[in-house]
Parts: structure tokens; sequence; C-alpha cells
């Protein structure tokens, strides 16, 4: 999601404004769904965008596979060491 309206951005514990996630993700400190993997938030933003029409099935999972690896949510968790 684009985060070019502050009314869009997600919300550190306090209120202040966390600049790297959205509202939909990130609540008060927290993320939202704190136990989807980054395959469950590609899933899930592919089906956002063909339901709504904003792009086809295949453009929207090669984007969102491009885009979401790179994000610091997700880029936290590939470089996490496996135990």
């Amino acid at each position: 999601m684009p985060l070019t309206n502050r009314a869009d951005l997600g919300t550190h514990a306090g209120g202040r404004p966390a600049e790297e996630y959205c509202r939909y993700c990130y609540v008060n400190g927290a993320f939202t769904n704190p136990g989807m993997d980054l395959q469950g938030m590609i899933d899930f933003c592919v089906g956002v965008l063909v339901q709504r029409r904003m792009m086809a099935e295949t453009e929207a999972k090669a984007r969102m596979s491009r885009l979401l690896p790179g994000l610091k949510r997700w880029r936290k968790a590939e470089s996490a060491p496996v135990r």
C-alpha cells in the first residue's frame, strides 16, 4: 500500500505515526496479523487487488512477489536465524 497519505500510516504504541507500516498492518505498536507469513501476505494482497479489479491475478502475484519481500517486516523475517 502506498504510504503517501499520513492517514494511511500505522501507529506506534502511544499513537505516534509509523512511517514504515500502513494502518491495516500495524496499530498501536503491533502487527494486526502477527502470525501471517510472507506467502500469506502475498496471497491476501493478491486477493484484494483482484477483487477490487485493480489488476489481473497473474500481474498481482508477480508484483507482490517482487515488492513484499523487500519491505521491512519481511526482510527481518527472512534474515532471522533458523533454529
